[in-house]
C-alpha cells in the first residue's frame, strides 16, 4: 500500500474533533468519564460485525491466555485491545493509521482504568514498528478489506509474532455475488475497498509460513446479525451527536444496515473467522 492508499484511507476513517464528540455523547448519556465501563462504549467501539459478543467468542476459541502480548493490528479507538486486556487479562498494544483513533483510543481506556494493560502507537501493519518475536498474538480484526498489499501486511505479522504465535482473524473476505452496495463500514466507494476471496487470502497467509488451526465461515451468524442492525436502524433514527457509528463515518453510517444486510444477503461478502499459527521452530 503506498503512502497516497493509506491517506486515502485515514481519511475515510477521519472525523473532525472526534474524542471532543465522544466526550459530549458520553456525557450526554449521563456517563461518568472517570469510571467508564466497558459496556457503555460498545456502541462506538464495537463497531465490527458481531459487536463485543463475537469478539469475547473469537477469543474463547482462539484461546487466548493471560499475560500473552498482543498486538490488536488494526485497533480502531480500541474496543478490543480493552476487551482483551478485561475479560483474558492480555497485554495488548493496539494500532492504527490514524492518530486520532489513537488519541480515542488511549484517552478512553484511562477512563477505563486499563492503562497498565493496554498501549496504543500509531503505525502501518505493512511496516511494523516492533522487532522481530514481540508478539505472543495478533488480532486481525475487519482491518484487510483495507489493505491491498496483504502478502507484505502477513509478512509483517509473521515476523513480530514469536515462534508458536498465533494470527487471529475475524475478517470479511468476497463473496461470489456480484455487486457490493456501498458505502459500508471500511469503504465509502469501490477504490477503498480491497476484499479477496477467502481461498486467496487463506493461500496468502500459508505461503507466508503460517499453519492452519481452524477456519469457520461465520457468514449466516453475520447476516442475521446486520439484518437486525438493519430493522433497528429503519425503527429508530439515531441522533448524529448520540453514541454510535455516525459519531466516526458521519451520515455514511445510515446506509451501513441496509447495504451490509444486503451484501450478506447476495452473498457479496462472507465473514471468516480463523486461527494460523507459527511454526514454533522459525
Amino acid at each position: 500500500m503506498t503512502r497516497l492508499e493509506e491517506s486515502k484511507i485515514k481519511e475515510h476513517y477521519h472525523s473532525d474533533n472526534l474524542l471532543q464528540k465522544i466526550k459530549d455523547a458520553l456525557q450526554k448519556a449521563g456517563k461518568d468519564l472517570t469510571r467508564l465501563e466497558l459496556k457503555d462504549l460498545a456502541p462506538v467501539d464495537q463497531l465490527h460485525t458481531g459487536g463485543a459478543l463475537s469478539s469475547i467468542e473469537l477469543f474463547r476459541k482462539a484461546g487466548f491466555l493471560p499475560d500473552e502480548q498482543v498486538l490488536d493490528a488494526g485497533c480502531g479507538i480500541g474496543g478490543s485491545s480493552r476487551l482483551l486486556a478485561k475479560e483474558f487479562n492480555c497485554r495488548v498494544t493496539g494500532l492504527d493509521l490514524s492518530d486520532l483513533f489513537i488519541e480515542c483510543a488511549v484517552f478512553l481506556t484511562n477512563c477505563t482504568g486499563l492503562e497498565e494493560k493496554v498501549r496504543f502507537q500509531e503505525g502501518s501493519v505493512i511496516d511494523l514498528p516492533f522487532e522481530d518475536h514481540s508478539f505472543d498474538a495478533i488480532l486481525c480484526q475487519h482491518i484487510l478489506m483495507n489493505i491491498e498489499d496483504k502478502a507484505a501486511a502477513v509478512k509483517e505479522f509473521y515476523r513480530v509474532l514469536k515462534p508458536g504465535g498465533k494470527l487471529v482473524l475475524h475478517e470479511i473476505s468476497q463473496g461470489l455475488g456480484q455487486g457490493i452496495c456501498y458505502p459500508v463500514p471500511w469503504a465509502s466507494k469501490a477504490s477503498l475497498s480491497f476484499l479477496e476471496p477467502w481461498e486467496d487470502l487463506a493461500c496468502i497467509i500459508q505461503q507466508a509460513g503460517f499453519e492452519k488451526a481452524f477456519v469457520s465461515d461465520e457468514s449466516r451468524k453475520a447476516s442475521l446479525w446486520w439484518e437486525k442492525v438493519k430493522k433497528a436502524s429503519e425503527t429508530h433514527t439515531q441522533r448524529p451527536d448520540s453514541l454510535g457509528p455516525g459519531i466516526v463515518f458521519g451520515e455514511n453510517a445510515i446506509f451501513f444496515g441496509q447495504n451490509m444486510a444486503a451484501n450478506f444477503k447476495n452473498n457479496t461478502v462472507c465473514l471468516i473467522e480463523a486461527l494460523f499459527k507459527k511454526g514454533k521452530d522459525d
